[in-house]
């Protein structure tokens, strides 16, 4: 049976740990007889691994289970032909995702990703965006904690600004305020696999350090480094620099650059973390600034991760803020309460994914970011489904 757009999505990688832990959310959210109906299978090299993490997660034997290898590009473009959405989970996505993104493209399909590697996306963007805009595929990156709450962070502040003044914040300040939990093993693994690629290849460390590389060859203003620590009076704390921002940073002004530079050409954006006041958060901060465990031999390895009661501990809180030309101030926040690499991640593409199989039939073909493809619709479906918060604050 070959039947074009069978599933609304098909998680490929549903073996490793995060596809896991996507096909339990997929399962206990969207069960047979559940009030949205979501019809998703579970894909990867092996059935029989296929099968045992079905049966481990205590899944319905109804979901179906594909067997297509991401080498072999005929097995890959029967699979992408019976989706609306592929999910993927398979990084380090420079090594193992071109043929899958290709197959999408060609196909017309939607496909959305964990990636945080922007050379690699960056490369595709300029490789396949033509033929995306031709076939109406919508290829959405990072769909994660980098770059979702961050991307949908700024979005969602950005409206109410301009909304009520008529104008968007110019400089806007993401600084994670609380965070808990760890980094994923894919994680480390596309960091190492991104600055082997640099060291090879110029243009891969050109495509790093360019805040506009997502978005623009054009350097539009420079931007707010964020990368030593130092005290913001405003908020009365240290900040260090977010190990994070690197893709964040990038994603958010594709987002500007894809929305008709909703805010502003002259737009700035930082990321850091908020450490506390006085000598212990200096301290912290400085602490932060030199740890570079993430991609050492001894961080997290690709299927690797926290167990059930540390994602369910986990939690992340990251407040946006910033100034009006009058001098006022704005602020919004994005919350989590389970574990951002894993817990939040898993929910997060999940939601992605069903989103975008909705909303896919309005959209124009192309490369895009979280807001400007989904923006407060995903943002309901994150709030309602995924546990994640967004409000607005007075500080």
């Amino acid at each position: 049976m070959n039947e074009r757009n069978k599933y609304d999505v098909v998680v490929y990688g549903a073996t490793g740990f995060t596809g896991r832990l996507v096909a339990e959310y997929l399962g206990k959210t969207y069960p047979e007889g559940a009030s949205e109906k979501v019809t998703w299978a579970m894909a990867g090299r092996s059935l029989s691994k296929l099968e045992q993490v079905r049966d481990e997660l205590n899944l319905d034997h109804n979901i179906d289970l594909l067997v297509a290898d991401s080498s072999d590009e005929s097995a890959v473009s029967a699979l992408v032909q019976r989706t609306k959405v592929i999910l993927t989970t398979v990084g380090p996505y420079q090594l193992y995702g071109e043929k899958l993104l290709s197959s999408c493209v060609d196909s017309g399909k939607g496909y959305v990703d964990l990636c945080g590697e922007p050379a690699w996306m960056h490369q595709m963007i300029n490789k396949y965006q033509d033929k995306a805009e031709q076939t109406g595929a919508n290829i959405i990156f990072s769909c994660g904690f980098d770059s979702i709450p961050f991307d949908l962070g700024v979005f969602f502040l950005q409206q109410k600004v301009i909304k009520e003044t008529g104008s968007p914040l110019s400089y806007v300040k993401g600084r994670v305020r609380k965070m808990q939990g760890t980094f994923s093993g894919g994680t480390a693994a596309s960091l190492k696999a991104t600055m082997v690629a640099a060291k090879q290849d110029k243009s891969v460390m050109q495509a790093l350090i360019n805040p506009y590389s997502l978005a623009t060859s054009d350097v539009l203003v420079d931007q707010p480094r964020g990368d030593k620590p130092y005290f913001d009076d405003a908020l009365n704390s240290w900040a260090a620099p977010f190990i994070m921002a690197a893709i964040n940073t990038k994603n958010v002004h594709r987002t500007n650059y894809l929305l008709g530079y909703m805010y502003g050409k002259d737009f700035k954006y930082d990321e850091m973390m908020l450490t506390g006041p006085g000598e212990k958060g200096e301290a912290i901060a400085n602490h932060v600034a030199n740890d570079k465990s993430l991609g050492s031999d001894g961080g997290p390895k690709p299927g690797e991760g926290p167990s059930k009661e540390e994602r369910d501990n986990g939690f992340y809180d990251v407040l946006f803020v910033g100034e009006t030309k009058g001098g006022e101030t704005y602020s919004s926040s994005v919350a989590g309460y389970v574990d951002p690499g894993y817990g939040s991640t898993s929910r997060m593409i999940a939601e992605s994914a069903i989103c975008l199989s909705y909303m896919a039939k309005d959209m124009k073909g192309g490369f895009y970011t979280s807001a400007p493809a989904m923006g407060n619709e995903l943002i309901k479906r994150l709030e309602e489904k995924a546990e994640l918060v967004f409000k607005h604050e007075d500080i």
